[in-house]
């Protein structure tokens, strides 16, 4: 899930569930501002949309069966890595809050949060998502399960939830970014974004990256075009979540999934290839579009990384590599980084 456009406008909303659990949401005011990405990037050639655009909920419960697909080796591989290496981030770190970008079901950082649990330090979790079912939903189940946890939950885009981070109570925060997410920036939003998280970090505070890492083109595509059709789903539904956000009229049978390597740009791109002739309308944006057949959508990219290229660019940020991990294939890292 991408930073948010700089025109999104968000105002707050609090839910004190129970005195361990807290919601806060940044909703946005008006549709259209919110949707001039859309028309930006549906009216240029080629045709785009953000990934943001990905999770609804119904997109995040297809993400999370993504994940666990056998063609999918980035949730078990990062898996094993934190199981093996968890104890040693949280001796690292040391008591900290730990803050997700794109918790999702927060799977994964129940291995992290075991680690500190075993230390004895307290817990405090600050998972952030786009989609407010999943994060509430995976909330409750955590409390259940961890009975001295205290949570405060954002649910906005990352950009957003991070300009609107408090102050920890903890001796320092860890910034989470695991997963494959980063791959699905470009150069350019790479670098906002690392600016963002500096932003949110005070001296003395960690970010723990997870970065995908190059690969052969026989693992990295049926990773993203499964036998089964859930990815192929995944990305039809961002057609669906448009038609609700901006009443549109897509027609989700006359498109198809399309998933390829791009070996010069080391880089998966997702797309959504329209199979006719076809007007399309978003009426809340007062956009009609034209499709020629065979014409496309640029949906996401996935971008793959080696440990030296993000080390550089993160160290003239001021951010400290401490340590990397990876798996026996080596096709993931975990990176852990302190702020100067």
């Amino acid at each position: 899930m991408p930073i948010s456009n700089s025109s999104f406008v968000s105002s707050e909303e609090y839910i004190r569930v129970n005195p361990r659990l807290t919601i806060e949401t940044f909703r946005e005011k008006c549709p259209v501002t919110a949707g001039e990405d859309v028309i930006k990037g549906l009216t240029q050639t080629p045709k785009t949309l953000p990934p943001k655009y990905f999770y609804d909920d119904q997109g995040s419960l297809l993400f999370e069966k993504i994940c666990e697909l056998p063609e999918y080796y980035l949730t078990r591989t990062e898996t094993k890595i934190l199981q093996d290496y968890a104890s040693e981030i949280a001796h690292l770190t040391g008591p900290c809050e730990v803050v997700e970008l794109g918790s999702g079901s927060s799977t994964k950082t129940r291995i992290l949060l075991d680690a500190y649990q075993e230390l004895g330090h307290p817990l405090h979790y600050l998972p952030i998502d786009i989609s407010g079912g999943i994060l509430e939903q995976s909330a409750y189940s955590l409390l259940e399960d961890y009975p001295t946890l205290h949570i405060h939950g954002i649910v906005s885009t990352y950009e957003t939830a991070l300009k609107h981070l408090n102050s920890s109570p903890l001796p320092s925060r860890m910034i989470g970014f695991i997963g494959s997410t980063l791959g699905n920036l470009k150069p350019e939003e790479c670098h906002v974004f690392f600016a963002h998280v500096v932003e949110a970090l005070q001296p003395g505070d960690y970010f723990l990256l997870g970065v995908d890492l190059h690969k052969s083109k026989s693992i990295l595509e049926p990773a993203y075009d499964d036998s089964q059709g859930v990815t192929a789903a995944f990305n039809l539904n961002m057609l669906r979540h448009l038609n609700r956000l901006f009443e549109g009229n897509f027609k989700i049978e006359q498109f198809e999934h399309l998933a390829f390597y791009n070996d010069t740009k080391h880089q998966i791109e997702m797309h959504l290839k329209s199979l006719r002739s076809q007007i399309v309308e978003l009426k809340t944006l007062n956009l009609t579009l034209e499709f020629a057949e065979g014409e496309t959508i640029h949906t996401e990219i996935s971008r793959k990384f080696q440990f030296e290229q993000i080390q550089e660019e993160l160290q003239t940020l001021g951010l400290v590599s401490l340590k990397n991990w990876t798996d026996e294939n080596q096709y993931l890292g975990l990176i852990l980084y302190q702020l100067q």
